[in-house]
């Protein structure tokens, strides 16, 4: 998965545009909201989906782009930036560089992955404002909108919460702008007993003017366009009952402002302490990030006779994309691409109920990464079970050490298509090959991939062992960009004889029942659950280094000794963990900066011995002289010391850093930890060695499994660094890298 071809061009190279004559296709998936870390659900329902249609696409030679990007404005942005205490941008910063990393673990291959709250997307949402409210498809109403007199100001749907009001569901904790529960789109005012999100009192409703897209007026013309396209472009379903759900129960005018201030400006002076409403500047996003991409984005979305739509979602984001989203383009006017093809997952269940950001339920990217298990594997499991109609069934095939018997050299075929047993195997790949082509223009994903594993149950290999044949990716075709596959018929033509296999590993080994049931346990209920688990689990191990002696550093020589020929005994058996690393709590006593390098720090440091610890750091372009002064630090005790800039380093202070090493904090112990205290990681017990060898590099062994958690946590293998006093824990880099 690794060359440019397969991965897309985000960033590193010129944009595509389209190319007449060619087939020219643009794909988006739902952008997802930075409330929160992505989970499962997330990936499959859109982003992995989208990138794997992106996959097929680029191996049939189309000229296309994959578009995401992060939702930034709206409630759901202030309140988490309410419940963190930050400003809402902060809250963008954060969760978009966590979007970033995930995705990128995730091998997505985005041509643009940007963001909402760009200049781009004000420029671009007021100018298509500017244009229905001058076709008069806009329209200026009050509306009766909750008021909240403890938080002093009118709330906007996600600020509240309620029971919901439709019959047969009754969900408690529906939301004010939908239930996630059935689905329902509501209201806030038609929540029963409903509670602000923030203080949990009782809002009381008040009047307030807004402006609402006239949907009854566009009815015409959106049933047009669904009438046609849901045929034209195969929509799925779930796509069409959700879009007849809405038309069917009567369009009715839809609010597009709200109380808010962040958000896209109304530019209007009565209402320019408005914003628009998230789901009508949501979805022009996916405009704005092409305008981001390049200058001429109107080469792609004002051009419908030369390029296809493509776009990927859950359900529940259905009626904002075929009613909402429509309506609004077809309102200006203009000459818009319009969405062809719209490919839609049900909801992917976790434990008894659904993924949902908002309660924190399911397996979040973070956690994926973090298992250590390999991304290949993610990426196949959830394909396997997209949530759709229809299962698949998985073949092993035993073939990828079949080329060993040659030298691993493809042996030449003559006569192959007089051979009867040949000419029948290249006769059922090529009819798999044109099922599979069929399947995946019509975006049926998980049945595609069924398809291809019928291929490799045929026993030829050759899907499977595209990664190890060292040809350049570009260069395999099974078919050509006009569907021919011909070529698939004749695979013994694909790979030219002579060429060299490279060595066959497996992408992946058996998880045995030990490990599916840690992980089982691990991930069980909400994040809020985890959390709690994590700091229980801390409180006891913190309990029992206080019932143990803890050791001050200060070891009779005889013991030491006799702990040193033990390690050095049982050296080569220890395996390498963080066990092996002596962490301890350290006091920087006194600091200064390096007479001979503007970017080291010389610390004198505590941790416990008699005598104090010289530590040279390169801390200065990150960290003030006096922030780094009298403070509590964790210090790595027993790397071999080493001389910078001719001063000897005797040890190392822990910092964290984000992806592109523009922040870097110290890891903090809790201010009650006692100076020399030993880090424990509870499950990975023993003393560590008196020295590493840097021969063996066990610290850069260890030093990739310890990073920072989305709650500011230092972890080892999602183990967090335990004291007496607690966890330890960074100011404000999540999902950092810590050395």
């Amino acid at each position: 998965m690794g060359d440019i071809s397969e991965i897309g061009n985000e960033d590193t190279a010129a944009p595509k545009l389209p190319i007449p004559g060619k087939r020219n296709v643009l794909i988006t998936s739902a952008l997802p909201y930075v409330n929160n870390v992505p989970h499962l659900g997330n990936l499959i329902g859109s982003v992995l989906s989208a990138d794997v249609f992106a996959r097929y696409c680029r191996r049939r030679g189309y000229n296309m782009i994959y578009i995401c990007g992060t939702d930034e404005y709206g409630t759901a942005t202030e309140t988490k930036a309410m419940e963190e205490h930050c400003t809402p941008q902060q809250i963008c910063d954060k969760y978009h560089a966590i979007h970033k990393e995930i995705y990128e673990w995730f091998d997505i291959s985005f041509d643009k992955f940007g963001r909402t709250s760009t200049p781009q997307q004000t420029e671009i949402c007021q100018a298509i404002f500017q244009n229905l409210w001058e076709r008069n498809w806009l329209s200026e109403n009050t509306m009766q909108q909750p008021y909240c007199d403890t938080c002093n100001r009118f709330l906007a749907d996600r600020f509240v919460e309620g029971i919901c009001p439709t019959p047969g569901c009754g969900y408690e904790d529906a939301r004010g702008d939908q239930c996630e529960s059935c689905g329902k789109l509501l209201n806030p005012i038609e929540l029963v007993k409903p509670r602000c999100k923030v203080c949990r009192n009782t809002p009381r409703i008040r009047d307030t003017e807004h402006l609402f897209l006239e949907l009854p007026k566009l009815k015409d013309r959106l049933e047009e366009y669904i009438k046609f396209m849901s045929v034209v472009g195969g929509w799925s379903q779930n796509a069409v009952q959700a879009t007849n759900a809405w038309t069917r129960e009567g369009l009715k005018p839809r609010c597009i402002t709200r109380d808010l201030k962040w958000g896209v400006p109304v530019p209007l002076e009565k209402y320019k302490d408005k914003v628009f409403y998230v789901w009508f500047d949501a979805p022009i996003g996916y405009i704005s990030i092409t305008a981001c991409y390049s200058k001429d984005w109107e080469n792609w979305w004002k051009n419908p006779e030369n390029v296809e739509l493509f776009q990927f979602m859950g359900k529940d984001n259905v009626p904002f994309h075929t009613v909402m989203f429509p309506s609004t383009l077809l309102g200006t006017g203009e000459n818009w691409t319009m969405m062809k093809t719209i490919s839609v997952t049900e909801y992917l269940n976790y434990e008894a109920g659904k993924f949902s950001k908002s309660k924190g339920m399911g397996v979040f990217g973070n956690d994926a990464k973090n298992t250590n298990i390999p991304v290949e594997v993610w990426r196949y499991y959830l394909l396997t079970n997209r949530p759709e109609l229809g299962c698949i069934v998985c073949h092993n095939g035993r073939y990828l050490h079949a080329g060993e018997g040659y030298g691993s050299i493809v042996p030449d075929a003559p006569g192959a298509e007089a051979h009867k047993l040949t000419a029948d195997l290249g006769e059922r790949v090529g009819r798999l090959v044109e099922q599979y082509v069929e399947v995946m223009e019509k975006v049926k994903l998980k049945q595609g991939l069924k398809t291809a594993m019928s291929i490799s149950s045929e026993g030829n290999g050759y899907l499977q062992v595209l990664g190890q044949l060292n040809l350049p990716c570009e260069t395999l075709s099974l078919c050509d960009e006009k569907g021919d596959v011909e070529q698939a018929g004749k695979p013994w033509n694909i790979v030219p004889a002579g060429h060299k296999i490279g060595k066959p590993e497996p992408l992946f080994s058996e998880m045995k029942d030990e490990e599916v049931n840690y992980y089982r346990i691990k991930f069980a209920g909400s994040q809020a659950d985890r959390i709690e688990r994590a700091e229980a689990e801390a409180v006891e191990v913190a309990e029992q280094i206080k019932r143990s002696t803890i050791s001050d550093g200060v070891a009779e020589k005889g013991v030491e000794a006799k702990r040193s020929a033990e390690a050095k005994q049982k050296g080569k058996d220890l395996p390498v963990s963080i066990a092996r690393i002596d962490i301890r709590v350290g006091l920087i006593t006194n600091v200064q900066k390096h007479p001979d390098a503007d970017s080291l720090y010389v610390e004198e440091i505590d941790v416990g011995e008699p005598a104090k610890r010289t530590v040279v750091s390169g801390l200065v372009n990150y960290i003030t002289l006096e922030e780094m002064q009298n403070r509590k630090v964790l210090v790595v005790c027993n790397l071999k010391p080493a001389a910078m800039r001719g001063i000897k380093s005797q040890a190392m202070v822990l910092a964290a850093s984000n992806d592109d090493h523009t922040i870097v904090e110290l890891v903090s112990p809790p201010e009650e930890a006692p100076v020399g205290e030993r880090v424990k990681f509870p499950g990975f017990d023993g003393e560590p060695d008196e020295v590493l060898n840097p021969k063996k590099k066990i610290w850069e062994t260890v030093q990739p499994d310890l990073y920072t958690t989305t709650d500011l946590i230092a972890c080892y293998k999602g183990v967090p660094f335990t004291t007496s006093a607690g966890v330890c824990k960074v100011s404000s880099v999540t999902c950092g890298s810590i050395k």
